[in-house]
């Protein structure tokens, strides 16, 4: 059964954030602005000095799919009005016409400590023929463990999943910082979202799969046309992207999370425009800084979010929120609406949804049914679990 409730805060006019000149002086206030110049002829970096950004004005409704999950990850959307989920700890769930099975399809042998577990996933783009879907995780091996992302097949009737082979295996593991976000993009590429694993250095690196947007076919082999030959590496630079989507079919929106003690550095979360070869900057530079050859974020906030999933809306069941890049909060306990120009990269305004309403959010992905999905994380160990436990829950008018 959905149960629904409707948000909408009256009385706030929607912030519009244009371009400032960098010798403007900054805005001050619970949620200060201040635009900084990253480089000449680059869009201007955005940093959100206090709180996180208004709250939003367009009025929505949140329905609750399904409940009683354990730190669910991602949600891979089936063509029988289906999902599969991961939970953290090795289950991946079958949703089925709004209700949750009570057996998983199949369990994989994780290491689940700290960020690491069962994490993304997502359904080969000729799912209905092949009923290939993908998988990352942290397995544990003999000695080791390991960030992997594996192809399975899900059976005809639904009902079990078996492993069918490794597309990407010995990406960096830690116990925090293992990314963990794949998507196939609009090109029939897989990406994936990996962390640094703990060693900054490695984002720099080409020769690492850690810190990175890497891109591979199907099969597991490198495009002909990757930034760097012979190489998975996409896009470098990154500390632990949970969450990217393309505006178009060269062009991502890239979620990132800030340090948390590193190099003396914490908090700085950011959205980033990013295309194939570009270097978002991790550890080298971060806040609003600059360096040449480095892509400075678009909009950074001094507070930590930090990010999880992210979407591209394309929907139509909410028109304001076409185009916008909709990015689940996890300890702000927030979903953020950013709207960028997709010609400039430059932040247009943004503003803040369910604070503090529904508690910490990983997942945001659109549907096939036009409607963003979000999904709860507050049985992770961070936040209160409720006696439901976590939910996946639907946006909609």
């Amino acid at each position: 059964m959905i149960h629904s409730s409707k948000i909408f805060t009256p009385g706030i006019m929607l912030m519009s954030l244009g371009v400032v000149a960098c010798t403007s002086p900054p805005q001050t206030g619970p949620n200060s602005l201040a635009s900084e110049t990253a480089q000449p002829g680059s869009a201007q970096c955005t940093l959100v000095e206090n709180g996180f950004g208004p709250p939003g004005q367009v009025q929505i409704r949140v329905e609750e799919v399904v409940t009683g999950l354990e730190v669910p990850w991602g949600i891979a959307f089936l063509p029988n009005n289906g999902m599969l989920v991961t939970e953290r700890l090795g289950r991946i769930r079958l949703v089925q016409n709004g209700k949750l099975r009570p057996q998983p399809i199949a369990t994989v042998k994780v290491s689940d400590r700290g960020e690491g577990g069962l994490l993304g996933i997502a359904t080969h783009p000729d799912f209905a023929k092949n009923r290939f879907f993908y998988i990352y995780f942290t397995a544990s091996l003999p000695g080791k463990s390991v960030n992997r992302v594996e192809r399975w097949r899900l059976s005809e009737d639904g009902q079990k999943a078996t492993r069918d082979r490794i597309i990407v295996d010995n990406i960096p593991v830690a116990r925090f910082h293992n990314g963990g976000r794949i998507r196939f993009g609009p090109d029939g590429m897989l990406y994936i979202g990996t962390g640094d694993a703990r060693d900054p250095d490695l984002s720099q690196d080409v020769s690492s799969l850690a810190g990175k947007i890497l891109r591979v076919t199907p099969e597991g082999q490198v495009p002909a046309d990757n930034p760097f030959s012979d190489n998975p590496v996409y896009i470098s630079g990154i500390r632990n992207t949970q969450g990217f989507d393309w505006i178009n079919s060269s062009t991502l929106w890239v979620s990132d999370h800030g340090p948390s003690g590193e190099l003396g550095r914490s908090g700085h979360d950011e959205v980033s425009v990013a295309q194939a070869g570009d270097n978002l900057g991790w550890p080298t530079v971060y806040r609003c800084e600059s360096q040449s050859g480095l892509v400075p974020p678009t909009l950074t906030w001094h507070q930590a979010l930090p990010p999880g999933g992210a979407a591209v809306y394309t929907g139509d069941a909410i028109p304001e929120w076409k185009g916008s890049f909709m990015v689940a909060g996890l300890r702000a306990e927030q979903l953020q609406r950013i709207v960028i120009d997709p010609k400039t990269g430059q932040l247009q305004h943004h503003e803040v949804y369910l604070q503090g309403q529904q508690g910490r959010l990983r997942e945001a992905v659109m549907g096939p049914d036009g409607d963003l999905y979000i999904t709860t994380s507050n049985c992770d160990g961070r936040g209160r679990c409720p006696a439901k436990r976590d939910k996946i829950l639907r946006i909609t008018r």
